[in-house]
């Protein structure tokens, strides 16, 4: 029997907006998890009993970011000042706002590979079918990510590795 769809989202909601703001970054974060768990929400009737759930979502998550990207490089909006910085308050990770930004300054490969193996918690294979290219270049990315946080960030562990 599959459990309420609000259990769902106390379960995995932290780890979907980590996976948003490590690909998008703080401002467009809540929008694409918003969107990410309306279109769960749509689809979870659908839903086989035996899905992995949490790779599921992230899967969901990823195509909401992907489609923020596309919508702001279409729309970009001039402004005469910039904006106060986003409030990190009660957003998960916000505790380390070095490692966030050094991972926001990461190549977009890099980047997402991390956010979805490493945060997102998704094995390499389906770190492969969302950012494309095989296995090894997944690996290989999410790898060449990890050694320039670590150097730019000592100390930096992401969630999901173990040294």
């Amino acid at each position: 029997m599959k459990q309420p769809f609000e259990r769902i989202v106390d379960e995995h909601g932290d780890r979907v907006l980590r996976v948003c703001r490590a690909v998008l970054g703080p401002h467009d974060a809540d929008d694409a998890w918003s969107e990410t768990f309306l279109a769960a929400l749509r689809a979870y009737p659908e839903l086989a009993e035996t899905a992995n759930v949490e790779a599921w979502l992230v899967t969901i998550a990823h195509r909401k970011a992907i489609d923020v990207v596309r919508a702001r490089a279409r729309n970009p909006l001039p402004v005469e000042q910039l904006p106060e910085r986003a409030s990190t308050d009660g957003l998960p990770g916000s505790g380390h706002p070095e490692l966030w930004a050094a991972l926001a300054d990461l190549p977009d490969k890099q980047r997402h590979a991390i956010a979805y193996h490493y945060i997102g918690g998704l094995p390499y294979s389906a770190v492969a079918e969302l950012v494309g290219g095989s296995v090894d270049a997944a690996r290989r990315a999410a790898a060449d990510g990890m050694k320039k946080l670590k150097k730019t960030v000592p100390g930096a562990i992401m969630e999901g590795e173990t040294s």
